[in-house]
């Protein structure tokens, strides 16, 4: 058993075993443990980091297709991904500070090219060569592929840094957050968001809560949890929220119907018709619209869904 990355203590409780659910890269069972100090909650053990890349499928990012339903797909991500440009947008005119926003994670770089349209400077990071040509070349963002820990980036040049849904996938996230903190000018925003193990579906689902991805989440972070490893790495927290029309909705739809999922269905190369994607993309769509209610609410509370958090490099 390892030790807490938060605590350091070596006790823990096991919750549960719990499988692949959503892209079905394997058949393996997973423990899940509760720290017995602080109560972050992990995989444990973790697979290394060589196992864990057969666990993200090549595919494992949104690239729409030109087919009808990859643009109703895009203009569906545009449209939700909105309530992040703007959280991105107040940070970035908060800070000022000059330089770049920086995007760890950019996938095929769609949010970065809402960003470039708003009139900022962008560049993207990813640890797919495919998914930063796709930035490159959909969305005319520069974008480069490597380890934030190791990339030709400048430091002090970067007046914001965005993870969205990066560090419950990396075995050392204080090495990325004081990677981020090097990069950042002086204060600089650093932008995380992360799946919430404090909120209702995790208390009400289990192991079927999707935020969990088992076995790619190898941390499953409260909002207490992250803001406790961006304070310990010389941050200052500013803001939190806790609901994203991308991924609250989503959660709770994914975890009830994740044969549904569209990035499943891509990632596990589902063979279907255009008119079968179609129903399948509008059938989970509606199972989304029917979440809303429910995701709201629990984000009212505190107790959302996801967790994205503004910080400052003090």
């Amino acid at each position: 058993m390892s030790a807490c990355l938060l605590c350091g203590s070596e006790s823990a409780t096991v919750l549960f075993a719990a499988t692949d659910r959503l892209h079905r890269t394997t058949a393996r069972s997973f423990t899940i443990l509760r720290c017995g100090q602080c109560g972050l909650v992990r995989l444990d053990p973790q697979p290394e980091p060589a196992e864990s890349r057969q666990y993200h499928p090549e595919n494992y990012w949104f690239a729409p297709d030109q087919t009808i339903a990859g643009r109703l797909e895009e203009g569906y991500r545009r449209l939700v991904l909105r309530d992040h440009a703007r959280f991105v947008e107040r940070a970035l005119r908060d800070c000022g500070t000059r330089g770049p926003l920086l995007d760890v994670g950019c996938g095929g770089g769609l949010l970065l090219g809402m960003m470039r349209e708003r009139g900022f400077s962008v560049v993207g990071l990813d640890n797919s060569a495919a998914a930063a040509a796709i930035a490159w070349s959909r969305q005319r963002v520069p974008a480069v592929c490597g380890a934030l820990e190791h990339a030709p980036l400048r430091a002090g040049g970067f007046a914001a840094i965005t993870m969205f849904h990066v560090l419950e996938h990396v075995h050392d996230p204080r090495a990325y957050v004081a990677a981020a903190y090097h990069l950042l000018a002086p204060g600089g925003r650093l932008i995380a968001q992360t799946p919430n193990a404090a909120c209702w579906q995790f208390r009400l689902l289990g192991r079927a809560w999707s935020g969990l991805d088992v076995p790619r989440h190898l941390f499953d972070f409260r909002s207490s949890d992250l803001e406790r490893l961006l304070e310990s790495s010389g941050f200052t927290v500013l803001r939190r929220k806790y609901f994203s029309w991308r991924d609250n909705p989503a959660s709770l739809a994914s975890s009830l119907a994740p044969i549904l999922d569209p990035m499943g269905r891509r990632t596990r190369r589902v063979v279907e018709s255009t008119a079968a994607r179609i129903a399948k993309d509008l059938a989970y769509f509606a199972l989304v619209a029917a979440a809303v209610p429910f995701t709201l609410m629990e984000a009212a509370a505190g107790a959302g869904a996801t967790v994205m958090i503004e910080a400052r490099k003090s």
